[in-house]
This record gives C-alpha cells, structure tokens and sequence, in this order.
C-alpha cells in the first residue's frame, strides 16, 4: 500500500507543472485505460493545453471540459483524441459526443486543488495518521459557509450530553442565539444574515469545547450557490464542479465533504479522497 501511495504521490507531483498558463481544458472524468501523449493515468482536474493527445483504450471513457466555454467533451475508446483551440478532434474522424454546461471555472483553482491534493497524498504516504477523537467543534469553524442555516457540529468527550450553544456575530458583546443541545449537533431555527462573521462556542459538562469562527457567503453568491446546486443523480462531473466552485468560494469545509463523497462513490479515483482531508 505504501508502494502504491507513493507512486500516486510521484503522478500527482508530476501533473502539478502541466497546470500552466497554456491550458485551455481539464479532464472532468476518467475510467480505465487513458493516458495523455502516452503518459498513463492523468490525474483527475488535470488541465491540457492545445495540441496533446489523449489516448482511451478499450471499454474506457475521459471526459473534457474547455474552461472558457464549458463544453464537455465525452471520450470513448478505443481512440485518440487531439486538443484544439476550442474543440477535441478523433483520430478515426466520427466526433466524440458533446454537452454545453453552464459551468466555468480558472486556471488559479485547478492549480490550487492539484496541489491541495498531492500534499495529502505525501502526508498519508508517509505516516498512517491516528483516529481523531478530542473534543472539539468541527463545522463551521473555518472560511466561509455556503448556506444560511449551517447545522453546527461538534464532537463531546460524552456524546450524549447536553451542551449550551451560543452564537454571537464578531465585534458584538450579545449573542444572537444561545441554546441546550445533545448529541453533538444543533440547527439554529432562524436564518442567519449574508456577508457577516460569526462566532461560536460550545460548553459541555462545565468546559469549553471549543470556539470557532466563519463567515457566510454574500446574497449574491448564495443564490448562485442554489441555482447550481446538481442532484444526488446529476452528472458525475457536474457534481465534481459544483465542489470546485465550493473550494474556489472559500467554502472549504463544505467542500471537503462534498470530496469525501465523491471519494465513496468512486474508489478507483484516490485523488478524490486526498481532496477530502
């Protein structure tokens, strides 16, 4: 496994220098045999840039995506496929099937995210981390938040007792809400404002758990949140999208989740569960 680890950790540092200037698309999706200009196993999000070739071999798929238009480019093999300036041309001359989305996305996050990713890799490669088990807040308590009704988590040294939550927005002395809540979550009933810094706390058996801070999205930016929101059922892509858009926001947390997901959904991808820690 450690072997294993290490390799992927290799691919990953090796893909980062192709997120340059010069890319005009990224692979969205891979299954099976693929390379690019016969290097094995891209990395998911990796981007392209105009004139390499994506080879897929037999009864496996690649998906593409240009960022400047969001057209996705489904890859089926056996076939070779070549990057143009705003399309992919088929080696054996039929066009490989289209869809237009609404997605866009930029050069900064991709870069951002391949290297968030073979970070983790190293890090699990190179010591197998014990099992968090602290006390503690765990969500929200960095960045931002997508959402105005954010359920608070946090993890008690007694899971089953009763904690008091209280909710302030920063630079105030008075709360905004204060309650008593068990089992290690609690769902303020009312929406909170967009574009403030809250803070909060958690006291448990007459200690502090802990106290944390995040910030809620714009009302601009959370509308556009629902609005692209994909269904459990949607495209394998358009969620994998949809939780760029969350990391590119801020929205780490929520967008570690949203990995930690997609990970369980598809093992043969472990760049998926790198993104999630």
């Amino acid at each position: 496994m450690k072997n294993i680890q290490r390799t992927f950790a290799a691919l990953l540092l090796a893909a980062i220098p192709a997120f340059a200037a010069d890319g005009i698309a990224f692979i969205t999706n891979l299954k099976g045999d693929v390379a690019v200009d016969g290097n094995p196993r891209p990395v998911l999000l990796s981007e392209l840039a105009k004139g390499q070739k994506v080879s897929v071999g037999k009864e496996s798929q690649a998906s593409v995506m240009f960022i400047a238009s969001g057209k996705e480019y489904v890859l089926k093999g056996p076939n070779e496929f070549v990057v143009k300036e705003t399309e992919l041309s088929s080696s054996t001359g039929m066009p490989p099937l289209t869809r237009e989305t609404q997605w866009r996305t930029s050069n900064k996050v991709l870069v951002q995210v391949a290297q968030t990713s073979a970070a983790s890799v190293r890090m699990r490669s190179a010591a197998v981390a014990k099992p968090d088990t602290a006390a503690k807040l765990l969500y929200p308590t960095e960045g931002v938040v997508a959402t105005l009704q954010p359920t608070f988590r946090w993890r008690a040294a007694d899971p089953n007792a009763q904690g008091e939550f209280t909710l302030m927005i920063v630079g105030q002395e008075k709360p905004v809400h204060a309650a008593k809540a068990a089992g290690g979550s609690y769902r303020v009933p009312a929406k909170l404002k967009p574009e403030t810094e809250y803070a909060w706390t958690v006291v448990s058996a007459g200690n502090e758990i802990g106290n944390g801070k995040f910030r809620t999205l714009s009302t601009e930016a959370l509308a556009h949140v629902e609005k692209r929101k994909p269904s459990d059922k949607a495209e394998f892509s358009d969620r994998l999208l949809f939780t760029l858009m969350l990391q590119e926001m801020g929205a780490k947390q929520e967008a570690q989740e949203s990995w930690a997901r997609l990970a369980q959904e598809r093992g043969d991808l472990p760049e998926l569960a790198a993104l999630a820690k």
